[in-house]
Formats: structure tokens, sequence, C-alpha cells
């Protein structure tokens, strides 16, 4: 695994406000996470994406 490859540079992560507490969600797995888990179906975004391009990781 590289070091971008958890679930807060996935394009399927989502964060929200609920009752004044963030929630992370994955909208593919359909449960909470944590920012830092990692997960085999991780996706990066595509900003990600290019990042690890240009800078030689694996993965990308």
């Amino acid at each position: 695994m590289n070091r971008y490859h958890c679930c807060a540079t996935c394009i399927h992560f989502r964060a929200e406000r609920v009752d004044g507490k963030m929630r992370y969600m994955c909208k593919r797995l359909g449960y909470e996470t944590k920012t830092h888990y990692k997960f085999n179906c991780w996706t990066p975004k595509e900003k990600v994406r290019r990042l690890m391009e240009k800078q030689g990781e694996k993965d990308a």
C-alpha cells in the first residue's frame, strides 16, 4: 500500500455534521468509517491520483 491509502482520500468518503458531531461515511460500503481507516475497495480522488502519479507511487 502507499502512503495516500486511507478513507479520507477515497471518492466514496463523505463527511457530514449531525447533531453537532462529525460523521464519516463510506457511501460505497454504506457504513461509518474513520478518516484513517483503509479498505481494499479504495479508489483515490482525482487530486490524490494526480499527486501519486507525479511522485511515482504505485496504484495510481
